[in-house]
């Protein structure tokens, strides 16, 4: 029982090794020992991953354009929505100069003294 164990802990040792091997090779490490078929068949799996990468990378980024475009469209209908609203051009309606009418006013006469101010311990103010 026991040998059997060794063995098995041999073999995965020796996988743990191979795997360790192949992703140097992966890496563009450790060249030295393989030969030109061995090169070949890493070139070819190193161009098939990419290709892989590639492509999802392409999905992801078509899907994030594809999102954002339609966020950009509900934003414009959004604001289009805004646009159409009553009450929605308060912030036009406050650029806009505003008109002067003597009756919106109360007449003032700076000159005379007010004497209706309603706490006397306090001066009004007056406009001179």
């Amino acid at each position: 029982m026991f040998q059997y164990y060794q063995q098995e802990a041999s073999k995965l040792r020796a996988q743990i090794s191979n795997l360790q091997n192949q992703n140097r090779n992966m890496l563009g490490e450790s060249l030295g020992a393989l030969t030109l078929r061995d090169l070949k068949n890493l070139e070819s799996r190193v161009e098939r991953g990419i290709s892989r990468i590639r492509s999802k990378k392409n999905e992801l980024l078509f899907a994030e354009i594809e999102y954002m475009q339609k966020r950009i469209a509900e934003t414009e209908r959004a604001q289009q929505h805004m646009n159409l609203m009553p009450g929605s051009s308060e912030f036009e309606l406050v650029q806009q100069p505003q008109h002067f009418d003597a009756r919106n006013y109360l007449q003032v006469n700076g000159l005379q003294p007010n004497d209706d101010y309603p706490r006397p311990d306090q001066p009004p103010l007056q406009l001179v």
